[in-house]
């Protein structure tokens, strides 16, 4: 009986194209030790993806930073978190600023009573 090819069959192209859009990560961790002695660690992450799909999900992971992209790229979601840090931001500044306010009194207060 011979063996039929499918006509929908797969090639390599489609799987060239499928591994480049979705990625594929291999994530390796390896530690030889003799009598609870660490001899070798090996640390290993071997991407496959095209460059659009690493940057996509590595920003996610906050491996790679949101510079990589020019500014017209940016997601609602990446706006949304930079608002977010400069609200925050200003929420600190306004803090600090409350302190120090409080501690200038304090110390003001510190010189009436000694004085």
């Amino acid at each position: 009986m011979a063996v039929e090819r499918a006509a929908g069959g797969t090639s390599l192209i489609d799987v060239l194209d499928r591994v480049l859009d979705k990625g594929i990560v291999i994530d390796a961790w390896v530690r030889v030790s003799l009598v609870g002695i660490d001899l070798i660690t090996v640390e290993a992450r071997v991407v496959v993806a095209s460059i659009d799909t690493y940057l996509k999900y590595s920003e996610a992971v906050g491996q790679v930073g949101s510079v990589s992209r020019p500014q017209g790229e940016l997601t609602a979601a990446h706006q949304n978190v930079l608002a977010e840090n400069v609200a925050l931001r200003a929420e600190l500044a306004a803090t600090k600023a409350t302190k120090a306010i409080k501690g200038t009194r304090a110390r003001a207060r510190r010189r009436t009573v000694e004085g």
